[in-house]
């Protein structure tokens, strides 16, 4: 399966939503997850994909979006 170079096509969804297919093509990658705080409940969406989390960090400050509300987490094979 070939994966969007630029993520777009995953931004958005839930990181549980992944096919296996799509968790294979994805393995290595890092992806920006909205934190928890008691004060919010946030979806747990993709919100940047990148090789590096510096590259999600610099997906996010284009959007406008602060990294220091965000966890960079790798995405693992299926099996």
């Amino acid at each position: 399966m070939k994966t969007p170079t630029n993520g777009s096509g995953f931004i958005g969804r839930s990181p549980d939503s992944l096919t296996v297919p799509e968790r294979e093509a994805l393995a290595g990658k890092w992806i920006a997850l909205e934190r928890y705080t008691p004060a919010t409940l946030p979806l747990r969406l993709i919100e940047a994909l990148g090789d590096t989390p510096a590259a999600c960090i610099e997906q996010l400050a284009l959007r406008g979006l602060s990294p220091d509300n965000y966890e960079f987490v790798p995405i693992m094979p299926a099996y």
